[in-house]
């Protein structure tokens, strides 16, 4: 009787570390495709933006090159979809740089929000910041704004925080300048009208905006000079070096500025195996991705303005083309 009991004492303990070993990969992030999704959302933007139809057509690349059906999805742009995303009501998001640092920190919006699985994809391309003024208005510098009438946005917002930044880079605060809480419509409009001087606007270049004054007005934008550059990118790593070419808005030169980023965030709990596909599907394809803002997303920028951890996956994606240690 106790040479049966241990018997089957034994068989049971043999088939319970056969089980073991077979379900030993499911947290595993190599070939792992039984915790993979079955289908990712993509949060981009309004349907009437950038973000919007460009995520439509990286979805569709997403979607070809990993198997996994991928869908792009409207929403309130940065902010909001780093908060799904951190509620898991996203794989996948569009976000700015400094927001997405903002959010990591616990600074700004996100104060006392701090989010902590989140992570980095990579870059794709440049929000200019744009301190839009007349030609002839005698502001050739950012130090030329002191005392004068200039939009900065709403308060809390990516415009209004940039336009902060860059003027304490200057040894400037909000203080010495004529704040003034427009947006970009109201800006344009207030500058043709003489009622602002100068308006900082975050957006991708040429803004809609600003070419409608320019059709009317020689405008003028105001260079931010070298050292200062470089100074602000060691201070906010999330913001990179940028020049809009002569020509635009009908400028005879080009303008050294500098910009943040419009970037791709993933939910920590993808696994590597499946992050590192997509990195590799975005940045092999781009002659894939059917949106003008396609050609400013190559793998020599995709970790520009990144102030935060990149995902596993992306991470050894980058490392193998040499674009981190």
């Amino acid at each position: 009787m106790k040479k049966n009991s241990f018997l089957v004492l034994s068989m049971v303990l043999v088939l319970s570390l056969f089980l073991a070993a077979c379900g030993g990969d499911n947290g595993s992030s190599g070939e792992g495709s039984s915790e993979d999704p079955k289908l990712m959302s993509m949060l981009t933007g309004g349907t009437s933006g950038t973000y919007y139809p460009l995520g439509g057509a990286m979805a569709k690349v997403i979607t070809d090159e990993t198997d996994i059906q991928t869908d792009a999805v409207s929403s309130n742009a940065s902010a909001d979809n780093v908060v799904a995303l951190a509620e898991g009501e996203a794989e996948i998001a569009f976000v700015q740089t400094d927001v997405m640092a903002n959010a990591v920190e616990g600074t700004n919006a996100f104060e006392g929000k701090a989010v902590d699985n989140v992570l980095a994809l990579g870059s794709l391309y440049p929000e200019t910041i744009q301190i839009v003024t007349l030609a002839d208005s005698g502001i050739s510098s950012v130090e030329d704004l002191k005392g004068k009438k200039v939009s900065v946005g709403a308060p809390g917002s990516g415009t209004y925080i940039n336009a902060e930044q860059i003027l304490e880079i200057h040894g400037m605060t909000m203080d010495d300048i004529d704040a003034q809480n427009l947006d970009f419509g109201e800006s344009t409009g207030g500058i043709q009208d003489g009622n602002i001087d100068a308006a900082f606007i975050t957006s991708g270049t040429p803004t809609g905006a600003v070419d409608g004054l320019s059709a009317t007005n020689p405008v003028s934008i105001v260079p931010i000079a070298q050292d200062k550059v470089e100074e602000l990118v060691e201070a906010y790593p999330y913001y990179a070096a940028d020049t809009i070419p002569a020509g635009t808005y009908g400028m005879e030169n080009e303008v050294n500025t500098v910009a943040v980023l419009a970037m791709l965030a993933v939910s920590k709990d993808l696994s590597e195996d499946l992050v590192y596909k997509i990195t590799k599907a975005i940045y092999e394809n781009t002659d894939a991705i059917s949106h003008a803002k396609g050609e400013f997303i190559t793998i020599e920028t995709a970790t520009d303005g990144i102030g935060i951890d990149f995902h596993p996956g992306a991470e050894k994606y980058f490392k193998e083309e040499g674009l981190l240690d």
